[in-house]
């Protein structure tokens, strides 16, 4: 009931092709990491009370309940409380934001983190600031680091000759086994080829309806 924004601002993927495409271009890498447990590090603003866990209880103290004192899954405002935790600290060590994308800009230096809820890709072109921006991130939050970026959001990165090539046949894997599909024979058509189709000698459809 008491709280306000419930929303956890996200780097657009427009904004995440258009960097991997400059790296691609620059012949840089990529790397990956991940917040552990994201939104139980934000900060809550109000005063919140549960009910106390099953078998917790003490005799003659039922009536007692818990009071949270840090964000927790679950809580509406729990995405907003984890972004503004997340930001305070980029904003405090120099780095400056446009649409969730976070610079930091030396000279010639630069290092760019882009932030998708709880993934976050960092882009740069000297291995001594990613390495510096890996440690600040891990003194602040229980971080993984999955090294230089292979799959995010989704989509596979594979490096060539020429650049960076994205493409989706890692989800697509992932669907077909989830459905146990994967053992089916690839065809060049979806539709059957025994199927007899007939020439339509009606009215043609309105065009219109269907832009």
């Amino acid at each position: 009931m008491d709280y306000f924004d419930a929303y956890s601002p996200i780097t657009r993927i427009i904004f995440i092709h258009m960097l991997i495409a400059i790296i691609g271009f620059n012949n840089l890498k990529i790397h990956q990491m991940n917040i552990k447990n994201a939104f139980l590090n934000g900060n809550l603003n109000e005063n919140i009370y549960i009910e106390e866990p099953e078998g917790s209880k003490v005799p003659g103290q039922e009536r007692k309940v818990c009071k949270f004192v840090k964000s927790l899954y679950g809580l509406k405002q729990a995405p907003k409380l984890w972004y503004e935790k997340f930001d305070n600290v980029m904003l405090s060590n120099g780095f400056d934001i446009n649409k969730c994308v976070y610079i930091k800009n030396i000279n010639t230096i630069y290092v760019i983190v882009c932030l998708y809820i709880d993934d976050m890709l960092i882009f740069d072109n000297n291995a001594n600031i990613i390495k510096t921006t890996k440690q600040m991130l891990t003194s602040k939050f229980d971080m993984k680091d999955m090294g230089v970026t292979y799959v995010i959001l989704r989509m596979k990165i594979s490096k060539t000759y020429d650049g960076l090539i994205l493409y989706q046949c890692h989800y697509n894997d992932k669907i077909l086994d989830k459905f146990d599909k994967n053992e089916n024979n690839i065809a060049k058509t979806l539709i059957d080829v025994n199927l007899h189709l007939s020439k339509n000698i009606g009215d043609a459809l309105s065009q219109v309806e269907y832009p």
